[in-house]
Parts: C-alpha cells; sequence; structure tokens
C-alpha cells in the first residue's frame, strides 16, 4: 500500500543517543520466508529500495509513542523507530505487531525482556496484576515504597505503569501535591517527589504524555521541587511563570504549534534542570524522554518551515529599516534559536531546511543586520551565519559572487565578516576566531564544487583576491611600514596572528593567487617585521608563514626572497634571540635545516654568500656547517664540472642498458679491427677500473687530491711524459682527466656539452688537437676513457641532461657564485 497512511520515517538511535532518519519510505507487513515469519518492510518511496527488513520478533519489547511512533531495539545497542505521517497507519502497524505477539492492541508496549531468576518470574506471572494502594495523604508512604520496589523489576515496571495509566492515578497524584502543598506537609511532599521520580523512570510514553500535558505539567514541576536531600525547596514554577516569558515575535495563528512549542521548552528544562543528572544505571532509564524532545523539535521545524505567511514576515520585519532596535534583537533570536532547532534534523531534512531560508532571503538579511550598530544583534547575526557556512559553504559563496556586481566592496558580505573580525572588542577575541574559521571554510578549495560548465574554486578565489584579500591584509599592512610592529599590545597580536594563519592556509592551498597577491604587494616582507615582536607566538606565525612558502620549492619565490634578501629579518631574530634554546630558535634552525636537506641551491648559495659570517660561529647544531659545505659541493662542481661529467659517465655505463645502448656497442664491435682483439685490448676496461676507484674514493676528497698535485700533473702531461700505449685507429678518441687544462684530445665543441663523455673539460680551457690515439693512461690515480663517436653524437644531448639533474646550467651557477 503507497498511501499516505502508510508513510514512515526510519530512524535508528546512534551512540550519542541521537536518532538518525534513514529514509522516507512506505510500510508493510509480510510473511518473508528467508527470516520465517511475519515481518516489518519499508521500501524507500524515492527508488523502491529496501530500507528495513525486520522480523516481528515474539520475545521483542515494541512500544507505541505518540499515536505516530513505534520503537523497539533488535539488538542490545541497536534501537529503531518507525515515524507514521498519520495516527491510521501507525494504527494498523501496531495492531500487526501485536497479533503476531498474541497482545492487546490497546497496550503501548508489547513486553519488554527480563532478566530475573526463573522463580521472581514465576511469582510475577502467577499474580494477576498490579494493586496500587488508595491514592491519599496517609497512604503516600506506601505508595512511593511500591513504586522504589517495582523499578528493578521490568515486569512490576509494567504493570506498575499500567495500573497508573488505567487508574487515572497520576492526577489523583497531582490533587494531592497540591493539598500537601497548601498544608505544608513537607513530608507528604517528600514521598511526592520519590513517587514523581519514579514514573519517570518507567519511561513509558503514555506516562510522559498525561505528564507533560497543559493542565499537568506545572504540578509535575511542583513535586520535583521538594527534593529531600535539600533544605530548601527549589523555586522552578517561579521561574517558568516569571522569569521565563514566551516572546511571541511573530503570531503563530496555529494553536497546536504554540503549545507544542510550551511543551517542548517545559520538558526540556525538567530534564536539563529540574531532573537530578541520572547516574550510570538509571541513564538508559530516561531514554523515552530524550526521544520525546527530539521529535517534538522536528515537528516544530516542520510546522514552522512549512508556514510561508510565517517565515515571509519574519524576514520582511528583520529587513525593514523602520524595525526598532528591541523587536530586531527578538527576531533574530528568534532565527537563531530556529536555526539551532534544525540541527536535530537529518541531512537531507536539514538540507531542505536551509533552502528554503535561502529562498526566503536569509543571506540578505544577515547582511543588513551585520551592518547595524547594536553588538547583541551582531552577535546573533554571526551565530546563524555560522550555521549556514558550516552546512552549505557553496551557498553562500554564490549568493556573495552574485552580490559584487551589484554593490561596492564595502558592503559586501564577506567583507562585513572581516571587519567584524578586524573590529572584534573582546580581549581575547573570541568572536574573531569563530569568524577567522569561517572564512577560512569559505576559501577551503576542499569544500568547493566542481561542474562541467564552471568551477567554483576558480570563480570564487578570483573574486576573494579581487574584492575581499585587501580588506583581510589591512591591519597588517598597516602595522608593519616599519622595521618594527607599529602597534604591539596583546590584541593586535592576536588579531595579525589569526590573519597571517589564514594566510598561511592560502598558501598551502591555493595556488598562483596567492603567489601573485604576496609577490606583487611584497607580503613576506611586511610579514617578517613580526618577527621583531615582543609576542612570541606572532613572530613564530611569521616563521611559519615564510617556512610554508620555502617548503613549496617554488623558484619564484625564491627568486622573491633573494632579490629583496627576506632572510635578513629571519638572520637577525635568530641572532637577537641568542644562546636562548626556545621555539623561536627551533624554528629557525629546522628552517635551514630543511634547505640543507632538500638542497635548494639557489637558497643555499645565498644564505652563505650574504649571512655566513652572522652564522658560522654556530656550532651547538652542524645545520649551518653543513649549508657550507653544501655550498663549497656546488663551487667545486662549478669550478670542476669533470666530476659530473664522471658522475654521468658511471651512471651511463653502470645503469643504462636500453636497445640504443647495445646498438653502439654493437656498431663499435664492428668498427674495431680483428688486430685490436687480438692483440688483446680490452674495449672498456678502464671504465670498470674507473668504477672501482669511484666506489673507493669519495669525489670530493679525490678533487681535493687533485687540486694539490695540479701543478705536477700539469708538468707531467703537458712535457709529454704520459705514456701512451696500444694500437691506434682513426675511430677512437683520445680524453685524459688529470686537470682542467689537460684536455689533449677534446673536440673544439666539447666546451658547449661538458657532461659528454668525450668531452670532459672546463669551460674555457682551449681544446687542442693531436693525432688520434686508442691508449689510456694512469698516472696518479687519473683515468683516462676511451669512447667512440658514434656514442658521442648519439648520446651526447642525453649525457647532458643527466649532468643537468646533478646540478643547475654552468651559467646559473656563475650567476648565483657571483
Amino acid at each position: 500500500m503507497t498511501d499516505t497512511r502508510r508513510r514512515v520515517k526510519v530512524y535508528t538511535l546512534n551512540e550519542d543517543r541521537q536518532w538518525d532518519d534513514r529514509g522516507t519510505g512506505h510500510v508493510s507487513s509480510a510473511y518473508v520466508e528467508r527470516l520465517k515469519g511475519m515481518s516489518l518492510l519499508v521500501r524507500a518511496e524515492s527508488d523502491g529500495s529496501l530500507l528495513l527488513e525486520s522480523k516481528i520478533n515474539p520475545n521483542t519489547a515494541y512500544q507505541k509513542q505518540q499515536d505516530t511512533l513505534i520503537v523497539w531495539s533488535e539488538a542490545e545497542n541497536y534501537d529503531l523507530a518507525l515515524s507514521f505521517q498519520e495516527k491510521a497507519g501507525c494504527d494498523e502497524i501496531w495492531e500487526k505487531i501485536c497479533q503476531v505477539q498474541g497482545k492487546d492492541p490497546s497496550v503501548d508496549i508489547t513486553q519488554e525482556l527480563i532478566d530475573e531468576s526463573e522463580e521472581e518470574r514465576f511469582d510475577d506471572m502467577s499474580s494477576p496484576g498490579l494493586e496500587l494502594p488508595p491514592c491519599e495523604l496517609s497512604r503516600l508512604e506506601e505508595v512511593a515504597e511500591l513504586v522504589a520496589s517495582s523499578l528493578p523489576s521490568p515486569l512490576r515496571r509494567e504493570k506498575l505503569a499500567l495500573a497508573l495509566e488505567n487508574e487515572g492515578y497520576i492526577r489523583k497524584l497531582l490533587e494531592l501535591f497540591r493539598v500537601c502543598e497548601d498544608l505544608e506537609n513537607r513530608e507528604g511532599l517528600h514521598h511526592l517527589y520519590d513517587i514523581i521520580k519514579g514514573i519517570f523512570l518507567l519511561n513509558r510514553t503514555a506516562l510522559f504524555e498525561v505528564m507533560f500535558s497543559e493542565e499537568c505539567i506545572m504540578d509535575v514541576i511542583g513535586c520535583l521541587e521538594f527534593d529531600p536531600s535539600l533544605p530548601q525547596p527549589r523555586r522552578h514554577r517561579e521561574f517558568l511563570t516569571t522569569t521565563a516569558r514566551f516572546k511571541e515575535v511573530i503570531p503563530i495563528s496555529d494553536p497546536e504549534l504554540r503549545q507544542k512549542i510550551h511543551q517542548t521548552y517545559r520538558v526540556q528544562y525538567i530534564q536539563d534542570m529540574v531532573l537530578p543528572t541520572p547516574s550510570v544505571f538509571e541513564e538508559n532509564m530516561l531514554s523515552t524522554l530524550h526521544s520525546f524532545i527530539f521529535f517534538n523539535k522536528v515537528e516544530i521545524v516542520g510546522m514552522l518551515q512549512d508556514d510561508e505567511k510565517f517565515l515571509t514576515e519574519l524576514f520582511a520585519q528583520l529587513t525593514d529599516e523602520a524595525t526598532d532596535d528591541d523587536k530586531r534583537h527578538e527576531l533574530v533570536n528568534f532565527l537563531k534559536e530556529f536555526c539551532a532547532f534544525s540541527q536535530t534534523l537529518q541531512p537531507q531534512n536539514r538540507d531542505a531546511f536551509f533552502k528554503t531560508l535561502s529562498n526566503m532571503g536569509i543571506l540578505q538579511a544577515l547582511e543588513v543586520i551585520l551592518g547595524m550598530d547594536d553588538v547583541q544583534v551582531r552577535g546573533a547575526a554571526t551565530d546563524i551565519f555560522s550555521y549556514l557556512v558550516e552546512y552549505n559553504p557553496s551557498m553562500v559563496r554564490e549568493f556573495v559572487m552574485q552580490e559584487s556586481q551589484q554593490n561596492d566592496d564595502d558592503i559586501l558580505l564577506i567583507n562585513l565578516i572581516i571587519e567584524h573580525m578586524i573590529c572584534d572588542t573582546d580581549p581575547e577575541l573570541g568572536g574573531a576566531v569563530q569568524l577567522m574559521g569561517l572564512l577560512r571554510t569559505l576559501v577551503d578549495p576542499e569544500n568547493m564544487l566542481a561542474t562541467a560548465n564552471k568551477t567554483e574554486k576558480t570563480e570564487f578565489l578570483s573574486f576573494f583576491y579581487k574584492h575581499c584579500m585587501h580588506v583581510l591584509s589591512a591591519p597588517l599592512l598597516a602595522n608593519t611600514t616599519e622595521e618594527k610592529p607599529s602597534k604591539d599590545d596583546f590584541q593586535t597580536c592576536q588579531l595579525l596572528a589569526l590573519i597571517v594563519e589564514l594566510l598561511t592556509f592560502c598558501v598551502e592551498h591555493h595556488t598562483y593567487h596567492i603567489k601573485n597577491y604576496i609577490i606583487n604587494k611584497d607580503i613576506l616582507r611586511r610579514v617578517l617585521v613580526l618577527t621583531a615582536s615582543q609576542h612570541a607566538f606572532l613572530a613564530l606565525c611569521a616563521l611559519r608563514f615564510m617556512r610554508k612558502i620555502i617548503g613549496l620549492k617554488d623558484e619564484f619565490y625564491n627568486r622573491y626572497i633573494m632579490r629583496n634578501f627576506l632572510f635578513e629579518p629571519v638572520v637577525k631574530a635568530f641572532l637577537n634571540n641568542g644562546s636562548r634554546y626556545n621555539l623561536i630558535n627551533s624554528a629557525i634552525i629546522e628552517m635551514f635545516e630543511y634547505v640543507r636537506v632538500e638542497d635548494v641551491k639557489s637558497l643555499t648559495a645565498h644564505i652563505i654568500e650574504n649571512y655566513w659570517k652572522g652564522l658560522e660561529d654556530v656550532d651547538y647544531v652542524q645545520t649551518f656547517k653543513g649549508l657550507k659545505l653544501r655550498y663549497e659541493q656546488q663551487r667545486e662542481r662549478q669550478d670542476n664540472p669533470k666530476l659530473d661529467s664522471m658522475r654521468s659517465i658511471l651512471r651511463n655505463h653502470r645503469f643504462r642498458r636500453d636497445a640504443r645502448t647495445l646498438e653502439d656497442e654493437e656498431e663499435m664491435w664492428f668498427n674495431t679491427d680483428e688486430e685490436d682483439l687480438e692483440d688483446g685490448e680490452a674495449v672498456v676496461p678502464p671504465s670498470d677500473k674507473m668504477k672501482n676507484d669511484e666506489d673507493l674514493m669519495d669525489p670530493i676528497s679525490k678533487f681535493m687530491e687533485r687540486k694539490k698535485l695540479k701543478d705536477s700533473e700539469e708538468k707531467e702531461v703537458l712535457t709529454g711524459k704520459a705514456s701512451l700505449s696500444g694500437r691506434q685507429s682513426p675511430s677512437f678518441k683520445l680524453s685524459f682527466s688529470s686537470s682542467p687544462k689537460a684536455s689533449l684530445s677534446s673536440p673544439p665543441t666539447a666546451s658547449l656539452h661538458p657532461g659528454s663523455p668525450g668531452s670532459p673539460s672546463s669551460p674555457g680551457t682551449g681544446a687542442r688537437s693531436s693525432p688520434p690515439s686508442a691508449a689510456v693512461t694512469t698516472k696518479g690515480g687519473l683515468v683516462g676513457l676511451v669512447d667512440y663517436p658514434d656514442d658521442d653524437e648519439e648520446d651526447e644531448d642525453e649525457e647532458d641532461a643527466d649532468s643537468k639533474e646533478e646540478s643547475p646550467p654552468l651559467s646559473k651557477k656563475s650567476k648565483l657564485s657571483s
């Protein structure tokens, strides 16, 4: 059956004792072969999928609440509820359940699980029912003892609840309460407190509906004022009738809605303020009370949401300039509470709720309210705005982009939020922290949508950097015009720290937008002024900002840092910190350590060439000496490019065995005379020997030795002492690697390709021709390398690329070292 009578929502109780909406569908009961019994089936109204398939277990306790709810537990921690649109549908399904369990449909609970001994169970079942004493003043103590003794036993609780319900006993007890209060009978009032508290712990919806009715609820609260453990009674009724007043900011025409609002407020008050905090053993006994409040709130939000006249009047008065301040304050507080109630809704219902508010113009109303002078009204408006941003940031972004086409930057909604953040009068900036969190959510690309037609990220970030970023950074720019912050009081520093944190977030998550802004506005220089602040937390914020930029390893940022000497304030802060071992000291050292470990060559050279004198005496960490060593290695490679050349040759012969290399070697084989091979002349052994030397000797120490022996080796080579052995072939070239000036047979183009195997010569070395020779000489630990024209021509570009991986081009290095 698919009519509205059987239309239901399926709820499950989560770990936080909150009801989760599992969907809307139509319920039916049928025999399910797989489950071997009659079962409840709920099929989704959207696609017909099965939302619920639950066998009606003869031993499961089902409860009917508020005429339209059926609640039960399928496992120890798995509670289910069906919320019916109509009472008739609930009654039909309840009859089916009672029919399976053999119960009278007039009961509101079929049974409860029994965990007592067989003897107690037999005694309880053998008794026909629980007989209550007459409701008289002299028998109150007896009633209180009966209630207390029934609570531990599920069956006795069931019988007590039925007796209380059938005999109208609660109303009689409340009449006795009025008599006791008139007579000031304190003993009787104490007994009534225990009785009413015990009735709450029975956890029965039918009893709650009697107790929370309009004529009974205040007397129930009165009974709970007289706690025997307190010397004086509480004054809850006085608070509810005189202090807590119901303000009907917009007239509510529906009397049922008005009564539901009153009831929910009072029941919530009973739960939060009147009832004592439940013990561990009593906590689950009030689950029905939690459910009662929850479903009341859902019902209130639904009824208000459906009343278009009410919401239209609400937003009209909110935005009307003629509305006085007190009235507007009440309207905003109502809207805030309305949004708070919506948090009880499930995601799909909440989505419809906020869509309704959006269609009514809630964002336009907030824009008007945030422009007002009343601090309390603005605070409430901020809370409403936070509900909207946290639930649907895309809706807010779409609104502000549309309004930017019509309004000036000063009155844009986001700019109003930024101004309130900047102007927060709270010394601890509580409101500013909240607003900064909302801004972060709005500019976070992770929650931005991308569709086929447009990309929200691109559009919104372009809008934000064009219309809003200058407002956000204004306090930072105004306070950093000198070498030290203009204002260094705590509140200003707190605000600047929030702004820098958001900018750091932008550096991490945005790309070219923030890069262009930082470089064009010189933002990093301004932020680093804050390292001179007396407040360490602000200095650390500035260091985090720079560290995030360096961590990107972006050469645009690196050139910007070097061009403007932006390590200077960092080094100055490090030296001013002295020998103190604190967060600033660690943060700065970590920044330099990152440059060293990641081998950021341009920054390494910049730091050593400009700030080494100030850092060379720091020896309690090896970071700066390590940076110096990195720098010297770079210079060494620039002065001795043969190191890169040798590494690329080694890498080529040891690791690269692709098809092209094999073809080259075959070509070489067929180009070699048989006589060469007969003489036992090895084609590649020199590289093997060089391999062993490279493995045994560190390249740095090897070149240091060469440097010391430079003069003597030059003389030996130049005077022709180097012996040449083996037969020469026109197809071979000879190349020495003794010193930068000892390249005897490099081709004229060798200086253009310092990384090619046949030309390990340094820039500026004149390449002199000599008769081609196939011999290799090793003298003073130096190795001559044999290579071939075929390899040279084909692999020249590839090996040049390999050498570039080791270090930047020489022209770039020479610029850095100059």
